[in-house]
């Protein structure tokens, strides 16, 4: 059964970006046809300029000046494009702090003097949500609201919300320690009208072992180090409510307070239903306490895993492990198990994808793009073969492991694949610790997530969590 969807968050306002907002293109987006095409985003988008926006779109950074360049600007930040280009801000005084707590006076009390030593925050108002910790929560220079029995992060989030008196809501959980200057790099982002929320990156407090270093390149709440657009099906899907900054008109009520998981993936997919924008900016900082105890560690490692049967009863298809195309996996198969007969069968599969995407993305009057087409078939064959490895060691891995159970071949192909995707993963890293420790805490941490899926899906009585879909088009 369907789980009752929380009240609709108010639709997104149709304004336009001001005069004065700025963007600059990814560093990693490519220029094609003399500058007339652009390449990047994610999902990958190929975006043709007329050559008036050409014209305005010179450089790698474009100034809002009328409704023209508002008009493009927008189009480079929906497509993932181009990313804002602000100043920090010197101030936030529209802005309040809310703190969900449960049982973490010392936490609490080294967040609170964060806050305190940061220029910006320092005057701010603060809400302090006791969710029914043992001793009540005392804080100085904080309202405090209390909640006699714990209620959920999502219900502690939603009375700060609602004793807020600003604009703006900074949550902020109560092991986290903001790094100076994180809410001066935000608050610029709320000057784009459909912008509903802005996330920091979330990074590690300093530690020691093996898990730590695990943390610091995998941890399961930072989003990368890249600027991106969040939205379901791309490069950064959700962003966690640990450390979020919202516009409060855009939240409606709020998170649903059924979920005592995932609350922050399903606030972000109906904030982008409703055409809110959602970004990530890692310029601002906030750190975390990871768990650094195993038993801890791979609860909540599990825990997490839970929440993808309560997100596929409400947003379907979007929460899907494997987004890829059935051809893509047709040709991964047949290069795997067909031998020499499967591998040309596999390049056909592909030779004909690639066809039919230079004929979609040819001019009128002009020879098919074929050089272009294979250069992205390439791409996304890649992608695909990413996230089936990904799928086998993570998502899927008790459907791996009962084959390599009756198959000596699947055995041999599951171990060979452990490896060296706990190795390529490790590489952009090396510096942060030894291969050995980092393959073991990747596959501790996939068992752990991927036997949480599969609880929560046997729970639910429900394998939507666990289906493939196909990705958005092209």
């Amino acid at each position: 059964m369907d789980a009752p969807a929380p009240a609709a968050v108010p639709a997104a306002p149709g304004d336009r970006l001001p005069d004065g907002f700025a963007v600059r293109l990814d560093p990693r987006v490519r220029r094609r046809d003399g500058g007339a095409t652009l390449l990047g985003g994610s999902p990958l988008r190929l975006l043709r300029l007329a050559p008036r926006a050409r014209a305005l779109l010179a450089g790698d950074r474009l100034l809002v000046r009328d409704a023209t360049t508002a008009s493009l600007a927008a189009s480079l930040l929906d497509a993932g494009l181009a990313h804002p280009d602000l100043a920090p801000a010197t101030g936030a005084a529209d802005v309040t702090v809310v703190v969900p707590v449960k049982d973490r006076p010392a936490e609490l009390a080294r967040l609170l003097a964060a806050l305190r030593g940061d220029p910006v925050t320092a005057g701010l108002p603060v809400v302090v949500v006791d969710d029914g910790s043992a001793s009540p929560v005392r804080a100085d220079d904080a309202v405090v609201v209390r909640h006699g029995t714990s209620r959920g992060p999502a219900a502690a989030r939603n009375a700060g919300l609602r004793a807020a008196g600003t604009p703006v809501v900074a949550f902020l959980d109560s092991d986290c320690v903001p790094r100076p200057g994180w809410l001066a790099v935000l608050r610029p982002h709320l000057a784009d009208p459909r912008l509903a929320a802005v996330a920091p990156r979330i990074v590690g407090l300093p530690g020691r072992g093996w898990l730590h270093e695990h943390e610091a390149v995998a941890g399961a709440l930072d989003m990368g180090a890249h600027p991106a657009p969040v939205r379901p099906l791309s490069a950064v899907s959700y962003v966690p409510s640990a450390a979020l900054l919202c516009r409060r008109s855009a939240l409606g009520t709020g998170f649903d307070e059924a979920l005592r998981v995932a609350e922050d993936v399903d606030l972000v997919w109906r904030l982008a239903a409703a055409g809110w924008r959602v970004r990530l900016d890692p310029a601002a900082e906030v750190a975390h306490q990871h768990p650094t105890r195993m038993p801890e560690w791979v609860r909540r490692r599990a825990f997490y895993g839970t929440g993808a049967a309560l997100l596929a009863q409400r947003h379907g298809p979007l929460v899907s492990p494997l987004v890829v195309a059935p051809e893509l996996v047709a040709a991964a198969a047949l290069t795997v198990a067909g031998g020499r007969a499967g591998r040309a069968a596999a390049l056909g599969v592909l030779a004909t994808r690639a066809a039919r995407l230079s004929r979609r993305l040819a001019r009128p009057g002009e020879r098919p793009p074929v050089g272009l087409a294979i250069l992205l078939t390439a791409r996304s064959s890649g992608a695909a073969v990413r996230a089936l490895s990904r799928a086998a060691t993570r998502h899927h891995w008790p459907l791996a492991v009962a084959a390599a159970l009756v198959s000596r071949r699947a055995r041999r192909g599951l171990l060979a694949l452990a490896v060296a995707e706990g190795l390529l993963a490790w590489l952009p890293s090396r510096h942060r610790g030894g291969p050995l420790r980092h393959l073991a805490a990747r596959r501790l941490d996939d068992l752990a997530y991927g036997a949480g899926l599969w609880a929560g899906a046997v729970r639910a009585r429900s394998a939507r969590a666990l289906l493939p879909t196909r990705p958005p088009p092209e």
